[in-house]
């Protein structure tokens, strides 16, 4: 097919691919899809599952448990080395398994985290999956958005493009839909579109000319992963710790072998135990246990509305101590509805809610026509000719395509029988000037009977300034001094009603005049009247801030809006009591004066995108841990410096979201908080497993030192040791990882960032317990020593140690927290596994081909009593503890002691 679609005009491209202005329609686009396939890029082939079995045998420990088979196989422990190798294998398939559900929990939240794009099929817009776009779609790009495939423009309304990633050329460049010569550089192709681009600012209209590996950046690259799947700092510290560990157990089990040499005992019994000790003391599986209990909690964090787009958003959820929330539909609904008009001196009510034109207008409490108020259909007229929304009225339903601002505009008009269909018709757009923070307005060209007539919605403040007349009683006016005063005065008194307010107005235009920039407005706009929009808070989000102020959070709010309606909005959704300050006021302040009153404010209003970074800073040179959200194109600095960026997955713009840690699929505020509270409960279920793993290699290794050195004999073998470590590492651990939260998160102070998770008290704590352990099979083996042959003996302190295992879990749910505060039965995955660990067990013992690999002795079931009792015992010494002091183990735990 024709590759210089930038050397041919829009018809012949439309008609080259056999679709016009409404777009494709269904049966089109299903046979496109067959013949080009999906719109991606091919990506690295997915993991091998061969190769992700094998890759579980690559660890210096599995090594030394191979070299230990050979071993017993030379000297003819045929038994010992065949149960070696079952071990092995038990814990590649679990490590496996782990693996594998990791990777469809990330599979799983790329295709949540996938961009959409606007395309018109059938004659309407619809927001679709990038990857379903076929060519010869009609595609719509807005300022923020990512190019989702090449296509040649058809419409481009100031639209600006950074192909960087294409050309190299950092500055944006403008783009035109005029055609241009076939040997024209990529850099200069101005009418055309290529994946991978963004849009920087303005609006445009496309038919998609290329997809997938069709497309120009599928010509240069065949792999593009989009979701970090790199270490996290809490995986890097992990895997530290693992060295550490392994550096001092391989230590002390050197001491283990040395101290039973000592002690005359066999040096081939000694190799083997010492190679089990040390594979059981070092918690080899842990960074596998927090990959999967990471990537459990971001699809619990998912249902919540929450999408991680990087690893190291979850760990740092728990530490924020501040939330920069944008308001509009984030804090509210972003449901707008025009409640109040200005205009000709008046203040007239629009009644009515939602997008179906039902109410009417009302002056001093009667009923206007619209159809006899000139100025009042002129007034709306402007604000749906300055509008790229839809609304459809449905016989049961109304809804909006576009911007909740534009529609509730569009909706007053359809009151006053005033539809866009109609208006656009007789009034084309000939040129428009996109909406940007920088303008604060946007303004259509439109060709009208009367003329040329540019047609200016923006903030009220702006282009109250801007205009030179104003339409007062039906013919244009110069505006006065106390006019604009009552004007600036009427916006006050409509931000005090928590209403947004914009302004409305038109310029006329030479006829000659086809491209309107923002130089043949300035000075020439004659204001028609102030429109009062409401946007209802969200009910969720009064909960929500009190949530977050209980978790030592602080909110702080941001909004374009008028100062005054932002402190009304702060009132209405219960955000403490602070300082407001505008824009203008913080451009003002200094960096250093800034970081000095920063602590004190509350609300920033009037604020441009490029003035949250400056927020962002000045809170982290106070120490603060930062969530930011945003959604526009400008947010991105902001959000990249944020530790935390979080971006609307409905209004937000593709860069934007590609900027962010964090998507909230709903763009809700009281997503973020419920974002921390899994945070923060992900991070405790890790800290449970590290107790959990290291207490018990303690333990084993404490328990073998003292046996051998005190009483001359090993109380387990080395087959034995390594069914423990299947235990510990695997059947309980995943469990714990899963461990419902306890409810009150939120009730406790931010994680500082310096605080892993090993602190102070959790060491001490593993030592407590590791002691109690060691102390409880060290004395049964004493025990059964005296009473029973040394294999019954050895069964004994064997089954012990797996008793003490069994309770451990249900102890390591909660360091401060009883069973029964928790509920028993409210991790059924952790019964499930202590039930199957206790059967194996049985089977270990009773089995008779279990008992020749494992050499284990029965013995009689009184003598359950002793090792069940050992661990039960350990389990209500905790029990204990935790009620009457919760606390003990608590030193560092929030903040470095």
């Amino acid at each position: 097919m024709n590759t210089t679609w930038h050397s041919v005009s829009t018809s012949e491209v439309l008609e080259a691919f056999s679709v016009t202005m409404d777009g494709l329609n269904d049966s089109n686009v299903t046979s496109r899809q067959e013949r080009y396939g999906l719109n991606r890029l091919e990506t690295k082939p997915p993991k091998s599952l061969i190769v992700m079995f094998f890759k579980q045998f690559l660890n210096p420990l599995i090594y030394i448990l191979l070299v230990a088979a050979i071993v017993s196989v030379a000297t003819s422990h045929v038994i010992d080395a065949a149960v070696i190798l079952v071990i092995l294998l038990i814990n590649a398939v679990i490590g496996f398994i782990q693996e594998t559900r990791a990777e469809k929990a990330m599979e799983a939240l790329k295709e949540l985290a996938a961009p959409q794009t606007q395309v018109r099929r059938s004659g309407k817009l619809r927001r679709l999956p990038s990857g379903e776009i076929v060519p010869g779609d009609i595609i719509i790009v807005e300022a923020g958005d990512r190019v989702p495939a090449d296509a040649r423009l058809l419409e481009s309304a100031g639209l600006k493009v950074n192909e960087s990633t294409l050309t190299g050329e950092s500055q944006p460049g403008e783009k035109s839909i005029s055609p241009l010569p076939a040997d024209n550089s990529l850099a200069d192709r101005r009418n055309m579109l290529y994946l991978g681009t963004s849009v920087v600012q303005g609006r445009g209209v496309a038919v998609v000319t290329g997809t997938g590996m069709g497309t120009e950046l599928g010509r240069i690259t065949s792999s593009l992963e989009s979701i970090d799947s790199g270490l996290t700092p809490l995986q890097k510290s992990i895997n530290r710790l693992g060295k550490i560990l392994v550096v001092v157990m391989l230590g002390v089990v050197s001491v283990i072998f040395t101290v039973g040499i000592w002690r005359g005992l066999d040096t081939v019994e000694m190799f083997f135990l010492a190679v089990a000790a040390a594979v059981s003391a070092i918690p080899e599986g842990l960074p596998a246990v927090v990959t999967v209990v990471l990537a459990i909690g971001m699809r619990l964090m998912a249902q919540r509305n929450a999408i991680i787009r990087h690893l190291v958003a979850v760990e740092t959820l728990g530490s924020a101590t501040v939330i920069c929330s944008d308001k509009t539909g984030t804090l509210t609904m972003n449901q707008m509805t025009l409640r109040s008009l200005y205009y000709n001196g008046r203040n007239v009510e629009v009644t009515g809610e939602g997008y179906c034109p039902n109410g009417e207008f009302r002056f001093d409490g009667h009923r206007l026509e619209p159809e006899t108020d000139d100025s009042l259909k002129l007034l709306l007229t402007a604000g749906i000719l300055a509008s790229d929304s839809t609304i459809t009225v449905g016989e049961n339903e109304c809804s909006l395509f576009g911007d909740p601002t534009e529609g509730a505009i569009l909706v007053a008009g359809a009151k006053a029988n005033l539809l866009k269909e109609t208006l656009a018709e007789n009034n084309p757009r000939l040129s428009e000037i996109a909406f940007s923070s920088d303008l604060q307005y946007m303004a259509t060209l439109n060709n009208s009977p009367d003329g040329h007539i540019a047609y200016v919605k923006g903030a009220a403040e702006k282009l109250i300034e801007m205009s030179s007349h104003v339409w007062l009683r039906g013919k244009k006016t110069t505006v006065t001094s106390d006019y604009r005063q009552e004007l600036h005065q009427q916006v006050s008194d409509m931000a005090t009603q928590a209403l947004r307010v914009l302004a409305l107005a038109y310029a006329d235009m030479p006829r000659d005049l086809t491209r309107l920039t923002p130089n043949d407005l300035s000075g020439r706009l004659t204001l028609l009247g102030l429109v009062g929009l409401f946007d209802p808070p969200r009910p969720e989000a009064t909960e929500a801030i009190r949530q977050a102020t209980a978790a030592g959070i602080r909110v702080v709010m941001i909004t374009g809006d008028h100062v005054t309606t932002a402190e009304a909005v702060a009132r209405e959704i219960g955000l403490p009591v602070g300082k407001a300050v505008s824009g203008r006021e913080l451009a003002a302040m200094s960096d250093n004066e800034l970081q000095q009153q920063i602590e004190h404010i509350t609300v920033f209003a009037r604020i441009e995108p490029l003035h949250k970074l400056r927020l962002v800073q000045a809170l982290q040179s106070r120490g603060h841990v930062v969530a930011m959200t945003g959604d526009g194109v400008n947010d991105a600095p902001a959000l990249k410096a944020a530790d935390i960026g979080v971006a609307m997955g409905r209004s937000g713009t593709d860069v934007a979201r590609e900027s962010a840690d964090m998507v909230l699929t709903d763009d809700n505020f009281a997503s973020v908080v419920a974002a921390v509270d899994e945070g923060r409960a992900i991070f405790n279920r890790l800290r449970n497993v590290v107790y959990y793993l290291l207490s018990s290699n303690i333990g084993e290794l404490l328990m073998l030192t003292a046996a051998i050195a005190v009483l001359g004999q090993a109380p387990l073998l080395a087959v034995q040791i390594l069914w423990i470590n299947v235990m510990t590492d695997t059947t309980i651990t995943i469990p714990l990882g899963l461990e419902p939260k306890s409810g009150d998160e939120l009730n406790h102070p931010p994680r500082s960032p310096k605080v892993g998770l090993l602190y102070p008290g959790l060491i001490l704590r593993v030592a407590y317990t590791a002691v109690l352990m060691a102390a409880g099979v060290f004395l049964v083996f004493a025990w059964a020593r005296e009473h029973m042959d040394i294999d019954e003996a050895r069964t004994l302190a064997f089954s012990t140690m797996i008793a003490f295992e069994w309770f451990k879990g249900f102890i390591a749910r909660s360091d401060e927290k009883s069973i029964f505060r928790l509920g028993v039965f409210t991790n059924r995955w952790l019964l499930i596994a202590v039930g199957i660990a206790i059967i194996l067990q049985l089977l270990v013992v009773y089995s008779p081909f279990l008992q020749t690999a494992f050499h284990t002795a029965p013995f009689e079931p009184q003598y359950w009593l002793i090792a069940v009792g050992a661990g039960l015992t350990l389990f209500v010494i905790e029990e204990i503890r935790k009620i009457l002091f919760p606390l003990a183990f608590s030193k560092g735990k929030w903040r470095r002691s």
